[in-house]
C-alpha cells in the first residue's frame, strides 16, 4: 500500500497546495476563499518553526480555455498569459499571500514532466486505446455519468444539464486512450479504510466511498476533437485529458522528473486544499495515479464548501462571481482575509452577505480587538508615559488572563495547525481577546491611577502590563490571518525593538508570559480597524 503524505517518507517541508485555477476569467472570492485558507495554514506552520511548501496557479489547457480565447478572438496562449498576469498574480499579491511557487500548466518545467509521466504508464501497460461515448460538461471538463446530470427547465426544457454549471452536456463520442482506473478501486477502497482522515470532512470521505463501492470505469485519458493540450507522446492527435494534466501540476512543482532532491524533500503534499466539486479528481483519479507510479499519496485532501450569495453557488456562470477587490476596498485586506475563515466552518457551505460581513467587523473587529489596542496604548501613554510599566503585584485575576493566553494559544494551535478549524481557531483568540476586555473593565485602571500610593501605582502598572503582555500573544497568533493589522500592534507594542520580527516569533511560544520586557515603548498609532463608511453603491 503507497504511504500517505502524513507520514512524507523522507520530506521534511510541510506541504500545501490550493487547486491550480482555469484561466477562462478573472478570479472571484470563492478562488480566494480557498488561497486564503492555505495561506493562514502555511503562515501557520512557519510560525510552529517548520519548513513549508505552498503551491498554487493555473490550470491554462483544455476546451473551456479553448473556446473563451476564441470568443476574444485571441489565442489561447495569448489569453492565459493575459488573465495571469492581470488579474491571478495581481490579486494574490493584494490579498497578501505567501505562495512559494505558481505554476502554470503551459510552462515547459510542467508538460515535459507531463509526457514522462503518461508515457511511463503507457509503457507499464497501465493506459490502452478504445472508444467513448457520453455526456461532458465544458465547464468541468469531465465525462459525466447519467445519474449526475439533472433535467432542464424553461430555456433547457427537455435537455439533461451539468447539476453545477447549469448547462446542457454535449454528446460526444471519440476514439481515446485509457487510464485502467476501474482496478483501482479495491485498493482506493483499503486505502481510504487505512486512512479515515485521507478525505475531509467527512461528508466529503462517504460521498467518494460510496462512489468507489459502486464501481470504478476506466478513465478517458485523452482528447482527439481538439490541439489545446499537452500531446500525447505516443500519439500527436490526441491532447492529455485536462484533469491528468491538472493534478500532476502537485509534482512536476516540485521537481518530479527535474530535481530529485527537491521531490524527495517535498512530495507528496501533507494538505491538498480544493472545492468540492472537484473532490472526485483528487481522491479518487489521483491516488490512483499516483498508486499506478508508485508513489506515496498525499496526507489529507480537504474540500470546503460552496459560498453562495442569495442561495446559489458563487460562480460566473450563476452571475455571482463578487471580486475580492469589492470587498477589500471597503473592509480592507486583513478584514477580507479574516472574515470568511471566522463566518464560515471550513469545510461547510456558507452564504456571505455584506450585512453580516459590516456587523461582524464593527463588533468583533473594531470593537473588541480595536478599541483594546488602542485603550491600553493611550492608557500606558497617560499614566507611564509610554513606557511599558513593570509587573510587580499579579494575584489571581492576572493568573485568570495567563492561563486564558495559555489555552488559547493550545487551541488555535490544534485547530488551526492540525485540525484545518480556522473558525475554531480564530474564535478561540477572540474568546481571550473579549477576556481581556473584560479584565480591563473589572480592574478599572482608570480608577486605581488615582491611588498615587506605591502599592497604587504598582497594582496599576500590573494591570497595564497584563493588557499589553496579551495583545503581544493575540499578535502573535492573529499573524497568519491578519499580517498587516498584526504587524502594526506589534510595533505599537514596542516589540519589534526589543523582541525582533514578528514572523519570527514562534507560535508555541506565544502564550509564554513576560515576554514583553518592561521600558518597551508602547505607541498609540493608527487606529487598526476604521469605522465603516456608508455602503458603496
Amino acid at each position: 500500500m503507497a504511504a500517505t503524505g502524513s507520514e512524507k517518507q523522507g520530506a521534511t517541508a510541510y506541504y500545501v497546495s490550493t487547486p491550480i485555477y482555469y484561466v477562462n476569467d478573472a478570479p472571484h472570492l470563492g478562488h480566494a476563499y480557498t488561497t486564503v485558507a492555505g495561506d493562514v495554514l502555511t503562515r501557520w506552520h512557519r510560525q510552529r518553526g517548520e519548513k513549508v511548501w505552498y503551491l498554487t496557479g493555473t490550470d491554462e489547457h483544455g476546451q473551456k480555455i479553448m473556446r473563451t480565447a476564441e470568443a476574444n478572438n485571441v489565442t489561447p496562449q495569448a489569453w492565459a498569459d493575459k488573465l495571469v498576469e492581470e488579474a491571478w498574480k495581481p490579486l494574490w499579491e493584494h490579498l497578501n499571500i505567501g505562495h512559494d511557487d505558481f505554476i502554470r500548466t503551459t510552462e515547459k518545467r510542467h508538460t515535459d514532466r507531463v509526457q514522462e509521466f503518461v508515457q511511463d504508464l503507457y509503457d507499464k501497460g497501465e493506459i490502452y486505446k478504445g472508444g467513448y461515448e457520453g455526456p461532458y460538461c465544458v465547464g468541468c471538463e469531465e465525462y459525466k455519468l447519467p445519474g449526475d446530470l439533472i433535467d432542464g427547465e424553461g430555456e433547457f426544457a427537455g435537455q439533461k444539464l451539468c447539476p453545477i454549471h447549469k448547462k446542457p452536456v454535449e454528446l460526444l463520442k471519440e476514439e481515446n486512450y485509457f487510464f485502467k482506473l476501474s482496478e483501482y478501486g479495491p485498493k482506493l477502497l483499503e486505502f481510504y479504510a487505512e486512512n479515515p482522515d485521507f478525505i475531509q470532512p467527512e461528508s466529503a470521505r462517504n460521498e467518494v466511498v460510496n462512489f468507489v463501492e459502486q464501481g470504478l470505469q476506466d478513465l478517458s485519458i485523452s482528447r482527439s476533437t481538439f490541439d489545446w493540450g499537452v500531446p500525447v507522446p505516443w500519439d500527436d492527435k490526441h491532447v492529455i485529458y485536462v484533469w491528468v494534466d491538472a493534478l500532476l501540476n502537485y509534482a512536476t512543482a516540485v521537481g518530479y522528473g527535474a530535481n530529485q532532491e527537491k521531490f524527495d524533500g517535498t512530495f507528496p503534499a501533507n494538505v491538498h486544499l480544493i472545492g468540492k466539486d472537484i473532490l472526485r479528481f483528487h481522491s479518487v483519479i489521483w491516488p490512483a495515479m499516483l498508486m499506478a507510479q508508485g508513489l506515496p499519496l498525499p496526507g489529507k485532501v480537504v474540500a470546503n464548501g460552496w459560498l453562495m450569495v442569495g442561495g446559489e453557488k458563487m460562480s460566473k456562470s450563476n452571475l455571482t462571481g463578487i471580486k475580492p477587490q469589492d470587498l477589500t476596498s471597503h473592509f480592507g485586506v486583513d478584514a477580507y482575509r479574516w472574515y470568511f475563515l471566522r463566518a464560515i466552518s471550513y469545510g461547510s457551505d456558507g452564504s456571505f452577505s455584506w450585512e453580516d460581513f459590516s456587523a461582524r467587523y464593527t463588533s468583533e473587529l473594531a470593537n473588541d480587538y480595536g478599541n483594546l489596542a488602542s485603550r491600553v496604548a493611550a492608557m500606558v501613554g497617560k499614566y507611564f508615559g509610554g513606557a511599558l510599566p513593570e509587573d510587580t503585584a499579579a494575584g489571581d485575576a492576572e493568573q485568570a488572563v495567563r492561563d486564558g493566553l495559555a489555552k488559547a494559544v493550545a487551541t488555535a494551535d490544534r485547530k488551526i495547525g492540525e485540525e484545518l478549524d480556522f473558525q475554531g481557531g480564530i474564535l478561540a483568540i477572540f474568546d481571550f481577546v473579549k477576556q481581556v476586555n473584560g479584565y480591563i473593565t473589572e480592574q478599572e485602571p482608570w480608577k486605581v491611577a488615582k491611588d498615587t500610593t506605591p502599592e497604587g501605582q504598582a497594582r496599576l502598572a500590573t494591570i497595564l502590563y497584563t493588557a499589553a503582555e496579551s495583545l503581544r500573544g493575540v499578535a502573535v497568533l492573529l499573524n497568519s490571518v491578519m499580517p498587516e493589522t498584526s504587524q502594526k500592534l506589534w510595533e505599537s507594542l514596542g516589540a519589534e525593538e526589543s523582541l525582533g520580527a514578528l514572523a519570527d516569533q514562534k507560535v508555541q511560544d506565544a502564550g509564554v508570559w513576560g515576554t514583553l520586557p518592561a521600558g518597551a515603548t508602547v505607541t498609540k498609532g493608527a487606529v487598526l480597524f476604521p469605522r465603516l463608511e456608508e455602503k458603496p453603491a
